[in-house]
């Protein structure tokens, strides 16, 4: 029961910050965010590195959190975006000091792919949350977060309903408690999720449009859990941090959306919805 009750705690807690981020104005957008690629950038050097806390962990650290905010800088402030250029200076620093210490030219991999993985994806939500003019527009963003929670939602009720006893495993040898009946219920929700927040306006397109997105997060939002869980699975860990009480890390929450929302934004701009 208490860890029923920390667990509530945790999540309402998290959820009042996520929708303060989105919400209010374009500075806790920015603190919000930035944040959480701090963190998981941190968790996810933790995985695959260990808790060595080395330099060339915290420059890469702090170049995807320089990413983030130029982006939102040139964004929301109208910065000239050719100062972004200015970013290939902490990327040689983490050359340098590899140089420096030969025995971590083994971590280069994955320095580097934690800037792609984690704070590249976060930074594209500068695009969705602000249009060409410089107006903060979260309410788009949070409705994306929305159909994944929604499909998260889904994938638990149908699992538990329809994919426990008799149900068929989705990736047995990657999440062993996932089913195709709980993805089936999760891409129904996600589906219903896109198409009311189209009809109320809160994604401002059509409802095909609404639908796919809703169907582009789900499918690939899958595909990112389960690329976490085989991260967490190679390297012997369960949760990736414990920030989050009862929940785990932010890389634990955020998983799905690393690859979801790559993949929506570039259809919402290849259909020209940016």
């Amino acid at each position: 029961m208490k860890s029923f009750i920390t667990r509530c705690l945790s999540g309402i807690v998290f959820l009042g910050v996520m929708l303060g981020g989105l919400l209010w104005s374009p500075i806790p957008f920015c603190i919000v965010f930035g944040f959480i690629v701090l963190v998981m950038m941190y968790e996810y050097l933790n995985i695959t590195i260990g808790k060595r806390h080395c330099l060339s962990q915290w420059i890469t650290i702090i170049t995807g959190l320089l990413l983030f905010t130029g982006v939102f800088a040139v964004r929301s402030f109208g910065i000239d975006s050719r100062y972004l250029f200015l970013l290939i200076f902490p990327l040689l620093m983490i050359f340098i000091t590899l140089l420096w210490n030969k025995d971590e030219y083994k971590e280069f991999p994955y320095l580097i792919s934690s800037i792609v993985y984690i704070a590249l994806p976060f930074t594209l939500l500068n695009l969705l949350a602000f249009d060409y003019a410089g107006r903060f527009n979260g309410i788009v963003v949070l409705s994306l977060f929305i159909i994944m929670w929604c499909s998260d939602v889904g994938a638990y009720l149908f699992g538990m309903t329809f994919g426990q006893k008799n149900g068929h495993k989705l990736f047995p040898s990657i999440s062993p408690k996932k089913s195709w009946e709980g993805y089936i219920g999760s891409l129904f929700i996600s589906i219903l999720a896109g198409f009311y927040l189209a009809k109320f306006d809160f994604l401002p397109t059509t409802y095909t449009h609404a639908v796919v997105i809703a169907i582009i997060i789900n499918v690939f939002g899958t595909f990112g859990d389960l690329v976490e869980s085989q991260l967490k699975r190679n390297f012997g860990v369960k949760d990736s941090g414990k920030i989050m009480p009862g929940h785990g890390g932010l890389l634990d929450r955020f998983d799905g959306a690393i690859v979801a929302l790559p993949a929506a934004i570039a259809y919402m701009y290849g259909v020209g919805l940016l």
